[in-house]
């Protein structure tokens, strides 16, 4: 057995993280996106399901508003005050307040309205691939390969289920 114990690689001290070592999050279409996280769930070896610390200073906001369409996600307020916009609607959240998004559709979007910083625990799915809507910026964003490319929402064709299936001439179709 190592000097540490074997319980010891599966705990993260969340009160002795440096907030230096955080990660720096800005959405590269969001200007105004500021986010600093410690990946939790990377801290022990977790690979399916993630936990962030995160942290948003006042007058900054998390992302960009978006919907998920393959992983759900969470939130939940630890400290500090905020808005949580839904589908264009606000409400005020604060510590304690536990957030869920279900694969609905619903545009979502986290604004530090507060003079302290906000600081909250986010999670969900993490899955190869995930598909992402972005409407006040016209786009739909494809997370895959590690990366995440947008599609103009009003660029190229666009096919419905029918248009892929053949149509036979005289025939039953």
């Amino acid at each position: 057995m190592s000097a540490k114990g074997k319980a010891e690689r599966y705990i993260v001290r969340t009160r002795t993280l440096d907030p230096a070592q955080a990660a720096h999050f800005s959405h590269p279409l969001n200007p105004n996106s500021d986010l600093r996280m410690h990946r939790l769930s990377a801290m022990v070896g977790m690979e399916r399901a993630h936990l962030h610390l995160g942290t948003i200073p006042p007058g900054k906001e998390s992302f960009i508003p978006h919907a998920h369409g393959c992983q759900e996600e969470f939130l939940f307020i630890l400290e500090g005050a905020g808005t949580l916009e839904v589908d264009g609607d606000r409400e005020a959240v604060g510590p304690g307040d536990y957030i869920g998004f279900p694969v609905d559709g619903a545009v979502h979007q986290l604004y530090n309205t507060g003079d302290e910083d906000l600081t909250y625990l986010m999670g969900g799915e993490r899955s190869p691939v995930e598909v992402s809507k972005f409407p006040t910026i016209g786009k739909t964003g494809v997370w895959a390969d590690g990366k995440m490319r947008f599609v103009d929402e009003t660029a190229g064709d666009a096919f419905t289920i029918e248009d892929f299936f053949a149509k036979d001439e005289g025939g039953d179709g």
